[in-house]
């Protein structure tokens, strides 16, 4: 019912409903269109270009709200890979990079031997798994952490990211980082270390192994001659290609 006929109605499409007090209570969208960090995101547009990485035969994208952050939606993609070996979260992460923007590449990738349907033969949505708290198939093999600042960096990851165990070669954006799990990050950073990098340091080194470096030597800009000797001889230690 309109109490004024006469002027413009716009059609939002969220979805509501009536609750028993009169006030209305949110129900979604009656679209695929979610706001994922304050970004709408047309799911659909994800599937159709994951669709076109040679080694997808069928795919689903939802938006999930069980994460490691309670309350925010994350994305994520529900693939049947058409040939072994199936492709590595890496790959899917560059293939869908290549055409999407940062807010609309999934958190999560989860590969299914076949996605679940309903009497319709339509995908059952809500059968869909959630995803394991667990380090995906990456292009990087595992590596524990070596010294304080690694093993430090890889328990804020498992944190903020919900996934263990975190090798310090990984790449923080393939485990399903993200712009604003950044800040966090390098927040964590200034209450363990007292030291204020810069946020553009996790984008431009986003393994461990990388960011520790760079973090300890850093540091050393603020020691005397004894605690560099001791930083020099720690640095010693670490891999020559990072």
């Amino acid at each position: 019912f309109n109490r004024s006929p006469d002027s413009r109605i716009y059609r939002t499409g969220d979805l509501a409903r009536y609750r028993p007090d009169g006030e209305l209570e949110p129900m979604g969208r009656v679209d695929d269109q979610v706001k994922i960090r304050g970004f709408r995101v047309r799911l659909k547009e994800i599937e159709t270009t994951l669709r076109r990485q040679d080694n997808v035969a069928e795919c689903v994208v939802i938006s999930r709200d069980d994460g490691p952050i309670e309350g925010e939606p994350y994305i994520v993609a529900y693939l049947v890979p058409r040939q072994q070996p199936e492709p590595t979260i890496s790959e899917l992460r560059h293939f869908l990079k290549e055409t999407l923007p940062e807010y609309m590449l999934p958190s999560a990738f989860v590969t299914l031997e076949a996605l679940p349907l309903n009497p319709n033969g339509k995908v059952d949505r809500m059968a869909l798994p959630k995803p394991e708290a667990v380090r995906p198939d990456l292009e990087s093999d595992f590596v524990a952490p070596e010294g304080p600042i690694e093993a430090m960096l890889v328990e804020v990851w498992q944190e903020i990211l919900g996934v263990a165990p975190i090798g310090t070669y990984d790449n923080f954006f393939d485990l399903g980082g993200h712009s604003l799990q950044v800040t966090q990050v390098m927040s964590r950073i200034h209450d363990s270390l007292n030291i204020t990098p810069p946020v553009r340091l996790l984008f431009d080194h986003p393994t461990i192994v990388d960011l520790a470096f760079h973090i300890t030597v850093g540091q050393a800009e603020n020691m005397d001659q004894e605690e560099l000797e001791a930083l020099l001889a720690e640095l010693e230690d670490l891999p020559d290609d990072i």
